[in-house]
């Protein structure tokens, strides 16, 4: 399947940061490193709880960056539309949501991104082993939800190649997928992009001795 680069996001080289560090300092650092290589960065809560939801701001003027934000959202509706609403206005270009907890806090999501113009990602299934136990069994179907719902935005794990091809297939070609697990994990970035838009790399890249070598390395391996 040719999957289309030119989508919603236009993500720089397919390759998103998982920015997972503890500190302002350290994410300047890293992100001035690789700038020339990333336009699009993901947060989550080890830096946001660390240094406040202006630290979106802060790296997106310094930058420029996208930023995705993943706070994996997974409450009931009306909690989900505010943790939705002070995340977009904080200045997220998008936010991550579990599928699992069903159409009504998934909607309420929604709604929240597009209130502010801004980009929903529905989580089908994690990258990590764990996932297999619980949300593997449910993740197609979390998939079909989301194209029921008109959703455009997925993601969608590295680590399994098979279950990527399983929910790019419900999805569909013209579906936006991003997909950890590249590096650390193991996925393989090259593969992955024969069935997703964007990788997301993180401790590969940010614990690496020369972070620019490191993610210099990476895009030549996805050629």
């Amino acid at each position: 399947m040719k999957i289309p680069k030119d989508d919603n996001m236009n993500i720089k080289n397919n390759l998103i940061l998982a920015l997972d560090v503890m500190s302002e300092s350290e994410a300047v650092e890293i992100c001035e490193s690789i700038k020339e290589y990333i336009d699009t960065i993901k947060i989550g809560y080890p830096l946001a709880l660390a240094e406040g939801l202006e630290i979106i701001k802060k790296l997106k003027n310094k930058f420029g960056f996208k930023v995705i934000c993943d706070f994996k959202v997974a409450d009931i509706d009306a909690t989900n539309e505010k943790i939705c609403d002070e995340t977009f206005k904080a200045g997220a270009d998008a936010i991550i949501c579990h599928g699992f907890v069903g159409k009504d806090s998934v909607q309420a999501c929604l709604d929240m991104a597009n209130k502010h113009e801004k980009e929903l990602f529905l989580l089908t299934e994690m990258s990590h082993p764990g996932a297999k136990m619980f949300l593997q069994k449910n993740a197609d179907a979390i998939a079909q939800m989301g194209v029921e719902m008109g959703i455009k935005n997925y993601v969608a794990p590295a680590t399994r190649l098979d279950r990527l091809s399983d929910i790019r297939n419900i999805v569909g070609k013209d579906a936006f997928i991003i997909s950890p697990g590249v590096g650390k994990q193991g996925g393989d970035g090259k593969k992955t992009l024969e069935i997703s838009n964007a990788i997301i790399v993180g401790r590969s890249i940010y614990e690496a001795d020369n972070p620019k070598i490191a993610c210099e390395n990476l895009i030549k391996s996805l050629d």
